[in-house]
């Protein structure tokens, strides 16, 4: 690994155990998903002015109004996500840093993941090929749509917030397939997990969550 991936001081090793350690007392218990989180490097996800904030746990500004999730709410979405058995093809709304995508590589066969603002999707990609992520599809798209050329997905995981739970995302979920995403308006999101069987979903009502909004429409290369 390049000393630039491998990190030094507040993005060593060290910092990244005390970030795991933080984690696991908060409830995260998916070991998993907790030495993914340990290997991977946060911080190159970041701008390189918060770097060295990089594995506090807190989201972090990565420019057009969107954030890096805060890290135990990464590792709680992926253990929800994963709690109920493996996932070989997930569906990622909201590429946004690329963090998330990173973490999900490395525990499931095959990530499509889509974002609206390319920018973010060009930036995450970079870093997603500088970690050698191969198992991993980017689209330029509206989430609110998902993704349904590949559909059906055995899991599905939106990291921001509609009003409402797309209907097109519950039409592409497999029977026996797992979505975990925050709903609500502003400060008064749940996060939820839905899980389609043969005949309905099943919705749990999980934790409050503060996300940005899923909004809708694309931008584009200039912006």
């Amino acid at each position: 690994m390049n000393r630039r991936l491998e990190g030094s001081g507040m993005t060593s090793r060290r910092t990244r155990e005390r970030m795991i350690a933080r984690i696991r007392e908060q409830g995260v218990r998916n070991q998993a998903v907790l030495d993914v989180m340990l290997k991977t490097p946060r911080h190159i996800f970041v701008e390189e002015a918060f770097a060295s904030r990089a594995y506090e746990d807190m989201p972090l500004p990565i420019g057009f109004n969107q954030t890096i999730s805060q890290p135990y709410i990464v590792a709680r979405m992926t253990e929800l996500l994963l709690e109920k058995g493996p996932r070989a093809k997930v569906l990622e709304v909201g590429t946004g840093s690329g963090y998330q995508t990173a973490v999900l590589c490395q525990l499931t066969k095959l990530v499509y993941s889509v974002e609206r603002i390319y920018p973010l999707q060009q930036r995450a990609r970079r870093c997603l090929q500088d970690l050698q992520l191969r198992n991993v599809r980017l689209k330029h798209s509206d989430g609110n749509w998902g993704w349904e050329d590949y559909a059906p997905y055995d899991g599905i995981l939106v990291t921001a917030a509609p009003a409402e739970t797309p209907q097109a995302l519950l039409e592409q979920l497999a029977p026996g397939g797992v979505l975990v995403m925050p709903v609500g308006d502003g400060r008064d999101q749940i996060l939820q997990r839905i899980t389609r069987t043969e005949s309905s979903f099943e919705v749990e009502e999980l934790e409050p969550v503060i996300f940005v909004p899923l909004l809708g429409g694309l931008v584009d290369r200039s912006a």
